[in-house]
């Protein structure tokens, strides 16, 4: 349903976003993740016909976002970062006049209004002045704008930012239960969003796709990078060579406390092998008493910093070697 394939925008000598590539399936909800300032709404921008590539081709619903801009904006419901909201109209005038301006026939208006409000629970709302809502309804009305035309494809620009954690679970739910009939783009910079709401990952840095993968795959490439933590009682002399030198630990960190004589033990694995048995053995052989082990995994914020983190040291090595060729 969505297509983007080579796409760059340049703002003079700033490049915003460079030869970026991806795809989301019909029914799909595809997470665009990367940090502030990384292109995500201008990616966006670009979808929605809000302002032209520079380079590289965008279709929605099979329509070019450049060739055929009435028909990508008939094809999809866009919220930005910033509701486009009147605050002096009602919930529902403003969904009716939305739903007029789309191009919703005048016999259906009445019914889809009625559903976009009951799909954001805003019926309650529906003859409150928007100025007089809380920041939550008026990002649900926010989306009920995106979604009044009934859109194959809904594009959402951090829908959550800003929201209290009450609201940001009601507005994850709803993302959530528009899936399948609609294919949706999410971008956001917060990780619990994605891994709790989407199927597949794309992250952005510096204006480059770095990684696409669904968010089991990606966290999966770290599993290796998982541990252990371990608290135990007593003396650890012999122990900490013992579990240096056994087979799939890459590192151990040991957190002492001098008056309870309890140690946590922070061990990173580097091996798909299950270990656990043994690193409780040695403990136990070494009559060390044992309170807690428990295993620690890569987490999707893991995923994320790794990536961005390597991205940017590849940046770095490059300017590096041009810099020293163009001294040489």
């Amino acid at each position: 349903m969505i297509k983007v394939e080579h796409l760059s925008k340049i703002y003079g000598s700033t490049t915003a976003i460079e030869d970026v590539d991806f795809s989301v399936e019909k029914g799909e909800i595809l997470g665009f993740l990367g940090p502030n300032g990384a292109g995500k709404t201008t990616t966006m921008r670009i979808l929605s016909g809000y302002i032209p590539a520079t380079a590289g081709t965008a279709k929605i619903a099979g329509y070019d976002v450049h060739e055929q801009s009435l028909e990508v904006r008939r094809n999809i419901g866009y919220l930005p970062e910033t509701p486009p909201l009147y605050p002096d109209m009602t919930v529902e005038g403003f969904l009716q006049f939305v739903a007029r301006i789309k191009g919703v026939a005048g016999g259906e208006r009445h019914s889809r209004v009625n559903w976009s409000m009951e799909r954001c629970q805003l019926q309650d709302k529906r003859k409150v002045l928007i100025r007089k809502l809380s920041k939550g309804y008026k990002q649900r009305v926010g989306i009920a704008q995106a979604i009044v035309h009934d859109p194959p494809v809904i594009i959402l620009d951090e829908p959550t930012v800003g929201l209290d954690p009450k609201q940001i679970i009601e507005v994850r739910n709803l993302i959530k239960s528009l899936a399948g009939e609609h294919t949706i783009l999410l971008s956001t910079h917060i990780l619990p969003e994605v891994s709790m709401t989407c199927d597949r990952v794309t992250i952005i840095n510096g204006g480059k796709v770095v990684a696409t993968d669904t968010p089991d795959n990606l966290m999966s490439h770290l599993t290796a990078k998982g541990g252990y933590e371990i608290e135990i009682e007593g003396d650890i002399f012999s122990l900490e060579p013992m579990l240096k030198n056994l087979p799939g630990i890459s590192q151990l960190e040991i957190n002492s406390n001098s008056q309870t004589k309890r140690h946590v033990l922070l061990l990173t694995t580097d091996s798909h092998q299950e270990i656990g048995k043994d690193i409780a053995a040695l403990i136990v052989n070494q009559g060390l008493d044992l309170y807690e082990m428990k295993r620690t995994r890569a987490t999707l914020e893991d995923v994320f910093l790794n990536v961005i983190t390597e991205e940017s040291s590849s940046e770095a090595q490059l300017e590096e070697a041009l810099e020293t060729s163009e001294i040489e």
